[in-house]
């Protein structure tokens, strides 16, 4: 049986569609990933030091800075609340500049920094293997995806 031309324009045009939602999410996943991870990928001529926090809120733990080397220390900085604070921790963490907000630095800050890609690349496979029908390669997106959240799980 053969198809109409309109029948492969529908195919063609449903697969740029979804090839756009999976672009959408991708880049989705790095920008909002990218807010915090530039801090530690591009940490280079930032202030370094230790947080010690010392109190939670809903949103925020606030802590002291003690500098790792010529940054100026501080009484009060803060962090984002996560699993990845605990109220008495010391976490390694860079400042973000011209504010007193840091961000976790090392393997779990790093990884940490990463979790939207991971959710994002999880989202992306479900529309690569369902509607793109790529399975292989919705496998190995989602494969990706798990392993970045499983990696921060565990560093965490």
């Amino acid at each position: 049986m053969k198809r109409s031309t309109s029948h492969r324009a529908l195919l063609y045009g449903r697969s740029a569609a979804l090839g756009c939602v999976v672009l959408l999410l991708l880049v989705a996943g790095v920008l909002s990933s990218w807010s915090s991870a530039q801090h530690i990928v591009l940490a280079k001529g930032r202030e370094h030091g230790t947080m010690t926090v010392t109190g939670c809120g809903a949103d925020v733990c606030t802590g002291s800075f003690a500098p790792a080397d010529d940054a100026t220390a501080r009484a009060r900085v803060r962090v984002e609340k996560s699993v990845a604070v605990r109220k008495g921790g010391r976490y390694p963490v860079v400042v973000k500049p011209g504010t007193d907000v840091v961000v976790r630095t090392g393997l779990p800050g790093f990884l940490h920094a990463w979790v939207p890609l991971g959710g994002a690349l999880l989202l992306a496979a479900l529309v690569i293997g369902g509607g793109l029908r790529l399975t292989r390669t919705a496998w190995g997106t989602g494969i990706a995806g798990a392993v970045l959240l499983v990696a921060t799980f565990i560093a965490l």
